[in-house]
């Protein structure tokens, strides 16, 4: 293994896991991993990423550090991923729930920021 590794930050890729941080209630934006904070913001605009991959990266992040399975980013990546696995249209509710998450969070102050439509 040629990184080091602590009982407290463990990674499988390039996305450190941090163990003291895990299943928050609520989320710093400033603690979200760059590579993170930019899928979920590709998630929630008008050109989302078509990668499943990169999707469940960020998934996977939202469980570790968010609400768990309860998580609105983390079920909007699984929704994102299986509508792009299989081609079936996505759970608009579940895709609003998603927004107005990110806005509790402060990752914009609305919806439309987030969609990149600050004009609407």
């Amino acid at each position: 293994m040629s990184q080091q590794q602590s009982p407290d930050n463990v990674s499988i890729d390039d996305i450190p896991v941090d163990i003291a941080n895990t299943q928050s209630e609520k989320i710093n934006p400033a603690d979200v991993p760059d590579e993170i904070e930019s899928i979920t913001r590709g998630l929630a605009g008008e050109q989302p990423p078509t990668n499943p991959i990169v999707v469940l990266k960020a998934a996977r992040w939202w469980y570790l550090h968010g609400k768990g399975g309860s998580d609105p980013a983390f079920q909007w990546a699984i929704e994102w991923a299986r509508h792009l696995a299989t081609d079936t249209p996505s759970d608009v509710e579940q895709f609003d729930e998603f927004l107005e998450y990110l806005v509790s969070l402060d990752f914009a102050q609305n919806r439309q920021t987030l969609r990149g439509r600050a004009n609407d």
